[in-house]
């Protein structure tokens, strides 16, 4: 009996939170507040990263960056969507096929398998990747 009367206690408190939550995004005239979504965190696709160089390709909906440590590198480049193996599941491979700004033709490919490792630590990865930028051929895993 003791543990339901906490529990219904506990509920109650939470539900005055969340009133008094709802009351502060109400201005004084009880209109409600429009609240700014544009700096909402745009979630991750996937993270690509290799070592000898050290590098590193974020994937998002919003954008694709490259970041290198050799050379304290970093570029950004529009999203676009990945090319998907013809008669393979869109989760086998994606292919990431994009510009820079002097023309050069990147490419970032992301092929599932078994167990990938970085070379560097114990950690393993689902996803094996290429980066390939003008002549440049990097290698790594991805997550």
């Amino acid at each position: 009996m003791k543990a339901l009367v906490f529990c219904l206690v506990l509920l109650g408190l939470v539900s005055c939170a969340n009133n008094d939550n709802n009351q502060a995004s109400a201005d004084t005239n009880n209109n409600l507040v429009a609240v700014d979504t544009s700096n909402t965190p745009v979630r991750t696709e996937f993270i690509a990263s290799g070592t000898e160089p050290f590098w590193s390709v974020d994937v998002s909906k919003k954008e694709i960056v490259y970041s290198s440590l050799l050379n304290d590198q970093k570029q950004t480049f529009p999203y676009v969507e990945p090319l998907a193996a013809s008669g393979r599941p869109a989760d086998l491979v994606r292919v990431y096929r994009f510009s820079g700004k002097d023309g050069d033709n990147n490419m970032l490919i992301i092929r599932k398998v078994d167990v990938c490792s970085d070379g560097m630590s114990d950690n393993q990865y689902p996803y094996s990747a290429l980066f390939i930028q003008g002549d440049m051929v990097l290698e790594g895993c991805a997550r």
